[in-house]
Parts: structure tokens; C-alpha cells; sequence
């Protein structure tokens, strides 16, 4: 008794000390940060005051726009919300409750609402240029998909509500946080900063893609929808695309295989794992700058990089692996491989770790060997961290390469093309840093670039989500 009451004290003193030293940390913090927050509440209160302003601009806006380019918008979100959410409406009923065609034909008038309202949103920066008369085909036809996209921001909010109010008694979500008021409350500040340091800076930088400058003057024009156009009649840019994907396409699948490889050795239980384990871990550690650094100094050319100087002494070889158009890509596919591999590796040890070994037994009792035991019982089980991995990998493909490439082949690697005007090695985030910082391309054609580039990763990342999540089990 003298012990558990000892053990108790003990702990309860350092709770106070924790809760004390938390306090005295945010204290501290605050009061070293004063200037930031001064200028975060200075933000917040702009924000609030250029509202009314925002509003009175939106109403005058529609009160001046062409009656026939906004109500052709309003057409085509309706019509969108009305068959989008009829097909959800009538999934639903299938899925969760009995079908009711009342209630899938109210909820489908409400959909042709919110898709109308919703398609205004991104029409309104546009001013409802691809409806104009005078716009071009492959305008009206982004104008169209534009339209949908936009619907989408009120449409999937609410087939969230009709699905939580389908949904049977029973299978409502119990527990401290029930109700439809409290959870919203408790995500507002998360919502609040994610509007301030994302949704309006991507805003602000969509708003810059519809404007092209005045030659020479310093000046800027509303362009509409003519800087995508110019991106997809590019070559460079095509070319970048591709390289991209290729490029992307063979990190993940490296990165991710032998990481899983090398996990199912590194979970082993032998002598000094911990050790093992970390020295795995450790290059995520190092930011891809640093990674390019160290894969130039081994793939270097003319003698003084490491590969060559062993390639040159050992068989009078030198092979140019950042000059061939070939060969630099891999360059940057290892270099980013190698940089993702302790990430992958962490996650993959801690999927191990969960497997249940009961399975692992009895199925080596029914005399599954064990490459089938890995693949028909561990590899199912790791398929949610897999999920995340993959959607991890694609985004660092996409984003996180700038660092390697521009250490590696900063001039965007080998030049080919009818003009040499594209680069082996030219990715679409590192064409995006070029254009818009270093080369001094009109900041409407890079905010474009931009955007393309969000879009890409955004839909990759709901194709993932939509195709694969369905196909994970996450109970062990």
C-alpha cells in the first residue's frame, strides 16, 4: 500500500511539474512571438473588415455581368448538381437505407442548388468569360469543367449531411463529441487558419493566372483562360509532364518495394535491431538540398566524382550521368529514392510490428511457406500503410524533387527537343520555379503553372483515395 501510494505522489508531482513547465513554455513563447501575434491579429482583422467590401464588389459584379453568361453558369452547375447527386442519392438508398424516391428526388432538387450556387465560385474571378460569345471552343470547354469543379465545393458538404442523416440509429457515432454543432466548433480553428494560409493564397494566386502583362508596358490585362491555353499548346511544358510522371512513376514503385524489403529484414529480432533501425531512418532525416550534394559528388563527371574515379581505375570507363539524356533522370530517381527510404521504412516496421503473429503461426501449421505467408497474410495487413505511403511518395514526386534536381542538373538536366529547348530533367515544379523566379516569365503564365500543378496532385490524391481506400482493410 506504502508503494502504490508512493507511486501515486510521484506521478501526481509530475503532472504539476509537465503542466507547470507547458505553462511556463507558452508564457515564454508568447511573449518572444508578441510581434508575430500582433501582426496574426492584424491579418485576422483585415480579413474580417474587407468582407463587407468583398460583398458589395460580388453584388455589384452581378448586377453588371451579362444576364445570358451567368445564367448559362447557373445552368450547367445545376445540371451537374441535379445528375451528381441523383447518382449518390440513389447510391446511398442502396447502401445505407431503403430507397425512398421522394427522398432522392428532393435531395437531387437540392444538389441542382448547390451546384448552381456552387459553380459561381470560381466563375466569378473568371467573370464568366468562357460563356462569352467571343470565347474559343477549348475555353467554353474549361469553362464547363470549371463550372463542375466549383459545384463540387457546396455539393460534397452536402452529401456529407445526407448521408449522416440516412444513416441508421444505430450506426450514428457515439461518444464525447456527438451532435452537429460541437464537432464544427472544435474544428474552427483549423478551418480558420487553413482559409487564411491556404484557401487564400490559392485564390490570390488563381486570380494572377487570369491576367497577362502589357508589353512593355508594366502593366497587366485580364486575359481569361488564355494562359492554360498557352500551357497546353507548349511543348516544354508537355515535356515536362512527362518527365515528371516517368519520373514519379519509378520512385514510388523503387521506394516503395525496397523499403518493404528492407523493413521485413530490419523487424527481424535480432541483436542491436534498434541500432539497424535508425541508420535506416536516418537519411529522411536530410533535406533533398543535402541529398543532392552527396549524389553529386558520387555521379560527378570528368574524373572527380566517386562512381567515375572507381568506373575509370577499375575498367577506363567514364560515363556521363548527368549529361544523357537517358541516364540523369535516374540520377534524380535514385537520389529521391534514396532520400524517401527511411520514411518508407518507418512505417513499414511499424505495420510489422502490428501483424498479429497468431496468423503468421497457424498458417505456417497449414504448411504456407514463407513467401506465402508474407504475401497472402503481412501484405494485405500493411495495405493501409501502403495507402499512405503511396500518396506520401506521389506528393514528394511531385513537390518535394525540386531540391535534387536543381542540385543535380540545375539547368534542368540534358537538352533535346527540335530547338533543345527542353530538359531531361525539367519536372513540372522545377519548370514552375524557373518560370516564375529566375527566367522573368509573365507572373500569370507561372501562377498558371501553379495551379496546374495543385489540380494534378489533388486529383491523383482523390483517385487514390476513391479507387484504392475501398480495397484496404483497416482491421487487423
Amino acid at each position: 500500500m506504502d508503494d502504490r501510494a508512493s507511486t501515486y505522489r510521484s506521478r501526481k508531482l509530475l503532472e504539476r511539474l509537465l503542466l507547470v513547465g507547458a505553462a511556463a513554455f507558452l508564457l515564454i513563447f508568447v511573449a518572444v512571438q508578441r510581434g508575430g501575434f500582433r501582426s496574426l491579429w492584424a491579418l485576422l482583422r483585415d480579413a474580417v473588415l474587407s468582407l463587407p467590401s468583398f460583398a458589395q464588389e460580388t453584388a455589384a459584379y452581378f448586377a453588371e455581368a451579362p444576364v445570358e453568361q451567368i445564367t448559362l453558369s447557373l445552368g450547367v452547375g445545376a445540371a451537374f448538381g441535379l445528375l451528381a447527386t441523383l447518382l449518390y442519392t440513389r447510391r446511398l438508398s442502396d447502401t445505407i437505407a431503403p430507397r425512398s424516391p421522394r427522398w432522392v428526388w428532393v435531395a437531387a432538387g437540392v444538389g441542382a442548388l448547390a451546384g448552381g450556387l456552387g459553380g459561381q465560385v470560381l466563375m466569378v474571378p473568371t467573370r464568366h468569360c468562357t460563356y462569352a460569345p467571343a470565347a474559343s471552343g477549348a475555353e467554353f470547354r474549361l469553362g464547363l469543367f470549371m463550372t463542375a469543379l466549383s459545384a463540387l465545393l457546396l455539393l460534397v458538404p452536402l452529401w456529407t449531411l445526407l448521408r449522416q442523416t440516412r444513416r441508421p440509429s444505430r450506426e450514428r457515432p457515439t461518444g464525447m463529441f456527438r451532435g452537429r454543432v460541437l464537432p464544427y466548433l472544435l474544428l474552427s480553428p483549423t478551418v480558420l487558419f487553413l482559409a487564411l494560409f491556404l484557401y487564400y493564397p490559392t485564390v490570390q494566386v488563381m486570380l494572377v493566372s487570369l491576367k497577362q502583362r502589357i508589353f512593355p508596358l508594366p502593366q497587366e490585362r485580364f486575359a481569361c483562360m488564355q494562359n492554360y491555353l498557352t500551357l497546353a499548346e507548349d511543348t516544354v511544358y508537355r515535356n515536362s509532364f512527362s518527365a515528371t510522371l516517368y519520373i514519379t512513376v519509378f520512385v514510388v514503385l523503387i521506394s516503395l518495394s525496397v523499403a518493404l524489403g528492407m523493413a521485413v529484414l530490419a523487424a527481424q529480432k535480432v541483436r542491436g535491431a534498434a541500432v539497424y533501425r535508425t541508420l535506416l531512418v536516418w537519411p529522411y532525416a536530410i533535406s533533398p538540398v543535402v541529398t543532392g550534394v552527396i549524389f553529386l559528388s558520387i555521379f560527378r563527371e570528368g574524373g572527380t566524382g566517386i562512381l567515375n574515379w572507381a568506373l575509370d581505375g577499375l575498367f577506363g570507363l567514364e560515363v556521363h550521368w548527368l549529361t544523357d539524356r537517358q541516364l540523369a533522370p535516374w540520377v534524380i530517381i535514385v537520389s529521391a529514392v534514396w532520400n524517401l527510404l527511411g520514411f518508407n521504412i518507418l512505417f513499414y516496421i511499424a505495420g510489422l510490428q502490428n501483424v498479429p503473429p497468431d496468423l503468421l503461426e497457424a498458417a505456417s501449421l497449414d504448411g504456407a511457406g514463407r513467401f506465402r505467408r508474407f504475401w497472402r497474410i503481412t501484405f494485405p495487413l500493411l495495405a493501409p500503410y501502403t495507402l499512405f505511403l503511396l500518396i506520401t511518395n506521389v506528393t514528394y514526386s511531385f513537390y518535394g524533387i525540386y531540391g535534387v534536381v536543381d542540385t543535380l542538373t540545375p539547368e534542368g538536366g540534358p537538352r533535346f527537343g527540335p530547338g533543345g529547348e527542353s530538359g531531361a530533367t525539367n519536372v513540372l515544379i522545377f519548370k514552375l520555379y524557373r518560370d516564375a523566379f529566375d527566367t522573368g516569365a509573365p507572373a500569370g503564365l507561372g501562377a498558371a503553372q501553379a495551379v496546374m500543378l495543385f489540380l494534378m496532385v489533388a486529383a491523383l490524391v482523390v483517385v487514390q483515395f476513391g479507387y484504392l481506400d475501398r480495397r484496404v482493410t483497416y482491421e487487423g
